[in-house]
């Protein structure tokens, strides 16, 4: 059995359509725009972002075909960087008050100018892993970027659908997880 089949195997009855589009997500036909190293790349970054490391190791396991070392880390590069702005960039645009905008953010972020893999594709990945952390001012200006450097709308709904899909899946694991965990200590 594939590691990907072992995955949504993991996933409980009512996940059906997770276990669905996991595997939709995860193919060039089912992520329209996008080259194997782009959907790969996007996972590798959603599943770090989704902060669940059984699953993150899953995903790696299943895109070590597809990427080499360069391009894991800076999957995991964008899902670190954007771990940080999307908080500080999220508390910006919240807190109307305007005069925040204006002063300098003060965090390293040299990762974003020389992330090791090709540029549009880090941008790909950090608008990825910016839903997922639901920051808007970080979605826009990433979308913006990739859209202006000839990407389609397309390509970037094929991207966000992987991040949302491998978030959710991380989700529910981490619910059974924590479910059956919960049952073995009141079984004890």
């Amino acid at each position: 059995m594939s590691t990907l089949d072992s995955l949504r195997d993991s996933l409980p009855s009512y996940a059906r359509d997770l276990k669905l589009n996991l595997g939709s997500v995860l193919s060039s036909a089912g992520a329209p725009g996008l080259s194997e190293r782009q959907i790969w790349a996007v996972a590798v970054a959603a599943a770090a972002a989704s902060r669940n490391p059984p699953l993150a190791a899953s995903i790696e396991e299943l895109a070590a075909p597809h990427l080499d070392a360069a391009y894991r880390d800076g999957a995991k590069a964008a899902a670190a960087i954007m771990g940080m702005n999307n908080v500080y960039y999220r508390f910006v645009h919240l807190v109307e008050d305007d005069e925040y905008a204006t002063l300098p953010a003060r965090l390293r972020m040299t990762v974003i100018g020389n992330p090791g893999i090709d540029r549009l594709d880090f941008e790909l990945l950090s608008l990825a892993v910016s839903a997922i952390n639901g920051c808007g001012t970080c979605v826009a200006g990433h979308e913006r970027q990739v859209r202006q450097h000839g990407l389609s709308r397309e390509t970037v709904q094929s991207a966000v659908r992987i991040a949302a899909t491998v978030h959710a899946v991380a989700r529910v694991l981490e619910n059974v997880s924590a479910m059956n965990a919960a049952s073995q200590t009141r079984a004890a």
